[in-house]
């Protein structure tokens, strides 16, 4: 009796764990979208925001090749996951929200709002059907008071019709908070070029933001807006590590003597605590330009600068340490602010190494190494020019 009590017990065990073994795993569902059917038959949808729409929180939506001539707003928890040669291209771009700080109308080719857990992956997006000469302004992918993550997209052709140039707008990337909102979000392994204003963005508080291992490339000498390629500013947070971004020529600005703007290749503006490290950057007016306190900037691979300096930095208690600084116009680093540290640098091929403004207390420079330098550290009174023009 015990002995068959025993085995029916293991009987019941054993077809319980049968039973776990075969109940299927629930996954978030995948819906598929094919503009034309032909890549991808029997596909669910033919637009992207139709099958947004239709998503439940979690889904994964897979997009399939083909051009899409639309305008994505997303606001619930998906993943955008697009095979190569989906191309989001919308033609005649309309206004489709607003700029939680200034309210100005803004056209955007994917749209993330109020909502968290968005990720956009393998996509391309690009303006090059816009139709917008100079408003409303032009942004790629916008994640409004929104977090997720952007990963392996190409945005491109972020810029106004010709004649527009002079416009401050045409965004690649942009992350914003506002009204007691936030936005996190992660910007990784990507490629932003040819946009007229800025290439990826975070502004105001509440919006932290962090950009890695992208590629970054400006239009080149321009008499239009004054471009910068990565930008955190006004109350932001987040990391800029890793990338590498070049290009960015403000055309008016050919001296010194006559130049009230730059444009950058790394700008942090007002914004505090910031850690720009492992970048390489060339081929602009100021490589790093850094206007906050406490941020650090470690490790970074600049070169090529025109006119002016390959780090500026203007603010207190910063490190600037470790980084390679190659042929600056003006000088290798330059700084404006109290209890500042230069450390452990290495400058090569400029006419100052440090231009230290004069007035500042508390900076430490040393260990710095100088090769090709006429005037290692100088230290002039304040003098105006060379400001950059973050984007708001």
């Amino acid at each position: 009796m015990r002995r068959c009590v025993i085995l029916k017990a293991f009987l019941s065990v054993a077809v319980m764990y049968a039973v776990f073994q075969s109940a299927p795993v629930w996954a978030d569902p995948e819906l598929v979208v094919d503009d034309d059917g032909v890549e991808c038959p029997g596909a669910g949808f033919t637009t992207i925001q139709g099958a947004v729409n239709a998503a439940p929180p979690g889904a994964e939506i897979r997009v399939c090749p083909g051009t899409y001539n639309e305008q994505v707003t997303i606001s619930r928890p998906v993943k955008i996951k697009g095979e190569n040669g989906a191309v989001v291209m919308p033609a005649s771009m309309a206004a489709d929200t607003t700029s939680l700080r200034t309210g100005f109308s803004i056209a955007a080719a994917i749209l993330v709002k109020d909502t968290t857990d968005v990720k956009i992956e393998g996509l391309t997006v690009d303006g090059a059907a816009s139709g917008i000469f100079c408003g409303p302004n032009m942004i790629g992918i916008f994640y409004r008071n929104a977090s997720g993550k952007i990963k392996h997209v190409a945005v491109r052709n972020m810029k106004s019709l010709p004649g527009g140039e002079g416009c401050q707008s045409g965004l690649g990337i942009f992350a914003q908070s506002g009204g007691g909102g936030t936005s996190k979000v992660e910007v990784e392994d990507s490629s932003v070029h040819d946009y007229q204003k800025n290439g990826i963005t975070g502004n105001e508080p509440g919006t932290d933001i962090r950009v890695k291992g992208n590629i970054v490339t400006g239009i080149g000498p321009t008499t239009g807006a004054a471009q910068n390629g990565i930008q955190i500013g006004f109350g932001a947070t987040g990391r800029i590590e890793e990338n590498t971004v070049i290009n960015h020529l403000w055309s008016p600005c050919v001296s010194v003597s006559i130049c009230g703007y730059v444009a950058t290749n790394i700008l942090v503006y007002d914004a505090d605590a910031m850690r720009i490290a492992e970048n390489t950057v060339g081929k602009g007016q100021v490589g790093i330009y850094l206007v906050g306190n406490k941020g650090k900037v470690e490790g970074n691979n600049v070169f090529d600068t025109d006119v002016w300096d390959g780090i500026a930095v203007v603010g207190d208690n910063n490190k600037v340490e470790g980084n390679t600084i190659t042929n600056s116009d003006e000088a290798a680093i330059f700084l404006e602010g109290n209890h500042n540290t230069i450390i452990g640098n290495k400058i090569n091929e400029a006419p100052v190494g440090v231009l230290k403004v004069s007035g500042g207390v508390g900076n430490v420079i040393e260990g710095n190494h100088f090769v090709n330098i006429l005037t290692p550290i100088l230290d002039p009174p304040p003098a105006p020019g060379g400001s950059p023009t973050p984007f708001r």
